[in-house]
């Protein structure tokens, strides 16, 4: 068994310093005992899996040593580089003062966090309930949507994409994650607002935004009348970082507001400055959530998540509820931390500064090559979807595989995502430089112009 060797010094109760030996596998034996032992419904990327190892800022370093410019983020999570140090130390100090409480004890870390999402989040939304991940934030708001009116119906978008409970299973926009068939009743799925693969054949803005206006059918078809809630994405990050047109959140809200619906919004993936200008991607759109809902980039790569909504809605949860490591010290601490830094980095501005330049380089590959049929997102949140044929769209999927594994062997890390597998998906932390979105357009120009001559 092959492995590298570091050492890490440990210090007893008597203030005596111990040297702990840790074992490094190399790839070959990390493969080998993960087929071994962890379940292969695990998916990953690249037909030999990337086994990572270590680390530091835009950089990952894989156990043969191979070092990687990291453009995709752990999915959107280390928003702040890996192993950012203010955060790094930040939590290091905390676990040697307090790791663990649970939610039926307070502290004053889960307290300073809440405060700094409601100073963050657009209009009254005040109270948090703390998890460890979109998954179980986007759960918490269903349920308190269901208790605050009443009713049990939820409208979701096709291609949407909430995690991995029973509810985001039954409302997943996407055939591939669904590994059963849905099992939570009262889920209507509607069209989502994908300009590039219109539902209706219409073109934006001549379309009037008929996604939106096929709420009413849904409503009036789909439900009894009187659904508990909608939920979306800002940009819907694993349908392939699809974009709505700046009008839709305005006239999809209005008649679901007139049957006392909510609106959740689903900021795991667009939260924290990432998109730009503000802190939240809803902020561009005009109009005010009822529940928000947070994770990923919220910790720099610690398991946290966040539901926060207005106390009249809170105080609807009348039963009792617990969140085991929810709003745990070490993350609540990463959290202020990394919020701490995006303040000081003014990572809003920063954000939408360099996800033009990001943006800039993508169109003026789009022009370059016929393998580009859209190019969408919003600030370091960009996508391109691929395709065979820019008339017919046929999704360009096993190219999108081939660009993916061309980049890797380039030492670029990227996501790619949709319904077709054909979109890339390009978000870096956000502490990205000019240079570095320089480097990675360069990378995949030469991917596109490879992939394209094949």
């Amino acid at each position: 068994m092959s492995h590298h060797q570091h050492s890490a010094v440990s210090t007893d109760a008597e203030g005596k310093k111990h040297l702990t030996v840790l074992q490094s596998l190399d790839s070959a034996t990390v493969r080998k005992l993960h087929h071994e032992y962890v379940m292969p419904a695990t998916f990953h990327y690249y037909p030999e899996s990337l086994v990572l190892q270590r680390g530091e800022g835009m950089f990952l370093t894989d156990a043969d040593g191979v070092k990687y410019l990291d453009f995709f983020g752990g999915i959107l999570t280390v928003s702040l580089g890996h192993c950012h140090p203010e955060v790094v130390g930040a939590v290091r100090e905390q676990l040697g003062i307090l790791g663990h409480t649970s939610t039926l004890y307070q502290n004053e870390w889960i307290v300073r966090l809440a405060r700094e999402l409601a100073a963050l989040t657009p209009g009254n939304l005040q109270q948090s309930f703390f998890t460890n991940s979109g998954s179980e934030a986007d759960e918490m708001a269903i349920l308190l949507a269901k208790l605050f009116t009443g009713r049990s119906e939820i409208i979701a978008l096709r291609h949407s994409y909430s995690g991995r409970g029973m509810y985001a299973i039954s409302a997943m926009g996407h055939g591939a994650w669904r590994p059963i068939a849905p099992v939570m009743p009262g889920i209507s799925l509607m069209p989502a607002p994908y300009c590039y693969r219109c539902p209706f054949g219409l073109s934006y803005p001549s379309c009037d935004i008929r996604c939106a206006d096929d709420v009413k059918e849904v409503i009036a078809t789909t439900t009894t009348g009187q659904p508990a809630a909608f939920i979306a994405e800002p940009i819907l990050g694993v349908g392939g970082f699809i974009t709505p047109p700046k009008e839709y959140f305005q006239k999809v809200l209005e008649p679901i507001r007139k049957t006392g619906a909510l609106f959740i919004c689903d900021e795991v993936q667009t939260g924290f400055g990432r998109t730009g200008t503000y802190w939240n991607g809803i902020e561009h759109y005009g109009v005010q959530p009822d529940i928000m809902t947070f994770a990923k980039g919220i910790a720099s790569g610690m398991p946290m998540g966040a539901t926060i909504t207005t106390k009249e809605i809170a105080s609807a949860f009348r039963g009792l509820t617990i969140s085991t490591y929810g709003g745990n010290p070490v993350s609540s601490v990463a959290a202020l931390a990394t919020i701490h830094v995006m303040t000081r980095e003014n990572i809003p501005e920063r954000a939408a500064r360099l996800g033009n330049r990001l943006r800039q380089g993508l169109l003026s590959l789009q022009e370059k090559y016929p393998l580009i049929g859209d190019v969408r997102g919003m600030g370091l949140m960009q996508g391109i979807e691929l395709v065979e044929d820019r008339k017919t769209k046929e999704p360009a999927s096993k190219r999108a595989n081939l660009i993916i594994e061309v980049l890797r062997k380039r030492q670029l890390l990227i996501g790619k995502g949709g319904l077709y597998g054909n979109t890339l998906r390009i978000a870096p932390p956000m502490l990205v430089t000019e240079s570095q979105i320089d480097e990675a357009i360069a990378h995949l120009d030469a991917g596109l112009h490879q992939v394209s001559a094949s």
